[in-house]
C-alpha cells in the first residue's frame, strides 16, 4: 500500500467549481482517507457547501497534478488529478459520497474511519471530485486529499 496527496491552492470560480478531481489513470483503485479544506485569503464571514461526488469523465483540466508520494520510495501513483478544471468533470447522478459546509474563517477536516474510505473506481477516467457547490462569495479555497492505492 502506497500513500499519496493532491493539493490545490486559491481555487476560485463560479459555482459549481471543482477544486480537485482525483481519478484512475487506468485500472487503479484508490482509497481517499483524509480531506482538508480551508481558505488562505483575508478572513470574512463567507460560507460554502462542499460535495465529494463520483465522476465518469475528467473534464477540461486547468492544470494537471501528479499525486505526491508520501514515501519517496513508493512507486508513482496509478491515479491522476486535475485542479480547478475549466470544463467540469462529468458527475454521476445522485452520487454525493460526502457533503459538508465550511466557513472561510475556519478550516474543515474529514478523516475516514478505517474501512470507510471513499473508493475511486478501477476504471480509466472515473474518480471522485471535491466540488464547491454553493458559496456566499467567490473566495479562494485551498484543499488537500490524502489517499492510498
Amino acid at each position: 500500500m502506497s500513500k499519496y496527496s493532491v493539493s490545490a491552492t486559491g481555487v476560485t470560480g463560479a459555482d459549481p467549481q471543482t477544486i480537485i478531481n482525483l481519478f484512475s489513470a487506468g485500472n487503479a483503485r484508490g482509497y481517499i482517507y483524509d480531506v482538508l479544506i480551508g481558505s488562505g485569503v483575508t478572513p470574512a464571514d463567507q460560507a460554502a457547501n462542499i460535495d465529494m461526488v463520483r465522476t465518469t469523465a475528467v473534464g477540461t483540466e486547468a492544470s494537471g497534478f501528479t499525486p505526491t508520494k508520501q514515501d519517496p520510495n513508493s512507486k508513482a501513483s496509478d491515479c491522476d488529478a486535475g485542479i480547478a478544471p475549466t470544463g467540469e468533470p462529468t458527475e454521476t447522478a445522485n452520487s454525493a459520497l460526502l457533503r459538508f459546509a465550511c466557513n472561510q474563517r475556519a478550516g474543515y477536516r474529514w478523516v475516514a474511519r478505517p474501512g470507510s474510505e471513499l473508493i475511486i473506481p478501477a476504471t480509466a477516467n472515473n474518480g471522485i471530485s471535491l466540488v464547491r457547490r454553493v458559496s456566499t462569495s467567490d473566495f479562494g479555497m485551498d484543499a488537500t486529499i490524502l489517499f492510498f492505492e
